[in-house]
């Protein structure tokens, strides 16, 4: 390769119209993403409609900056690849986690306590990977799905005991949004194939109306412009045992932005080693998680759907997603399209969600495929991490008469079900009780 690097793919500045129409497409395939977190916690949570509004106009905000943020890098803050910025499936979960166990102003503070941490681990972080080889990650990743499609499926049934509990409407609404992504995804090839999610979001939204299951009427009234809140629920609190579980959730996400980073580096042609663009991935990771936190929304990362779009589309330039960047923004502060986000039916969200977070699952069983499962070690690992995992999700209350803080991990099946894979693993890889290791290499 003779030719200079301001010709790369991932510098090339297209047309304006282009650059409109492929960043729209990204917004299009991510915006299910922070459409979902929101209301996800907003439902756990009880948010009214403002604040909810509010916490998605943020979201949308955050988000856009943050593409901006890594398409450019400046002063060595982001990739300068084309990356788009979304709240993170895991980093909701246990948000959320942390907000039901303690309240949303620990949740809040927890996210930036995580932010800072990013930036003190990073020089450590290459000496922390070797203890989240794929097992460790496949695990977390498994649980992740288990525990995310736990919680979805309570904005499907709604609450235990109400009159409209598990109504048979509600409950076929997300079976139907579920089955219509499906198709979409068999039925579509390319790009269409990319955005089957928001395909089948779209249209089981549309069946909702046709039965009557959707109110619009807040839509068109209230502000034009919305200007999101600074600590919409208040000064956040600090409490270090609280944060654990998203501050471990950090160093895999750090994992996670290293092979994105590679692997995007790769597709788009960047001939500069990638090695060295990873800190600025992770820079710009926690920049944007701290600015999050400070609006009330969970960490703000990179997201993996990035390497799939490039590689669907074979659009390579960073200016598209800094033009998404852009859009994001514009919808931020356009306030009907947040009260039209908000008042997307739960059932529909739900079913969009619970299909999501399933993959998630399964991206965690393609890492588990990788490592030899019937070797002892793997196999104890991943059993001790899904059963101390499971218990705390698909039994709730278990630990409800241990001590306070250490429900924090322990009642966290996320946290306990990765801390112990990471714990088993280390044991049976980096310190193997060995009886002699001479008679061992002779047979």
């Amino acid at each position: 390769m003779t030719h200079s690097s301001h010709e790369d793919p991932v510098d090339q500045v297209l047309p304006p119209r282009s650059l409109i129409l492929f960043g729209l497409q990204h917004v299009l395939v991510m915006a299910a993403s922070p459409i979902t977190a929101v209301f996800l916690v907003a439902q756990t949570l009880g948010f009214d409609a403002a604040l909810t509004v509010s916490v998605i106009s943020a979201t949308f905000l955050v988000c856009g900056l943050g593409s901006i943020l890594q398409s450019f890098g400046p002063a060595g803050l982001g990739a300068r690849l084309p990356f788009i910025m979304v709240p993170g499936g895991a980093p909701i979960a246990i948000f959320l986690a942390i907000a039901t166990q303690t309240d949303v102003q620990t949740a809040v503070g927890a996210v930036l306590l995580t932010a800072i941490f990013y930036f003190l681990a990073l020089p450590v972080f290459r000496r922390l990977l070797r203890y989240f080889p794929p097992i460790v990650v496949g695990t977390m990743l498994l649980l992740v799905s288990v525990n995310l499609v736990r919680i979805y499926g309570g904005t499907i049934t709604g609450k235990p005991g109400t009159d409209d509990f598990a109504d048979p409407l509600n409950v076929g609404l997300a079976l139907a949004t579920i089955a219509l992504t499906v198709l979409f995804a068999w039925g579509f090839t390319g790009t269409m194939r990319r955005i089957s999610v928001m395909l089948g979001l779209i249209a089981g939204t549309a069946l909702a109306a046709i039965f009557g299951q959707i109110d619009l009427s807040g839509v068109g009234t209230g502000p034009l412009i919305a200007v999101p809140q600074l600590f919409p629920f208040g000064m956040p609190k600090f409490d270090l045992i609280a944060a654990l579980p998203l501050i471990v959730f950090s160093i895999i996400s750090m994992a996670e932005a290293t092979g994105q980073t590679i692997a995007t580096a790769e597709i788009v042609g960047r001939r500069e080693d990638a090695r060295g663009i990873v800190p600025r991935t992770i820079r710009g990771d926690a920049l944007m998680s701290l600015v999050g936190g400070l609006f009330g929304t969970s960490l703000i990362i990179t997201s993996g759907e990035n390497v799939g779009i490039v590689r669907a589309t074979n659009v390579k330039s960073r200016y598209v997603t800094a033009t998404a960047g852009v859009i994001l923004i514009l919808i931020a502060l356009f306030a009907p399209v947040s009260r039209l986000a908000a008042a997307l039916p739960g059932p529909v969200i739900g079913g969009t969600a619970v299909i999501v977070f399933a993959i998630i699952g399964v991206i965690g069983i393609d890492l588990l495929r990788r490592t030899d499962l019937r070797e002892h070690g793997a196999m104890m690992t991943l059993a001790s991490g899904l059963s101390m995992g499971m218990l705390p999700i698909l039994v709730p209350g278990i630990y409800s008469q241990f001590p306070q803080w250490s429900q924090m991990i322990i009642g966290n099946g996320l946290a306990a079900g990765t801390i112990t894979a990471v714990i088993v693993n280390a044991l049976f890889t980096h310190m193997r009780p060995v009886a002699n290791p001479s008679l061992q290499e002779s047979h």
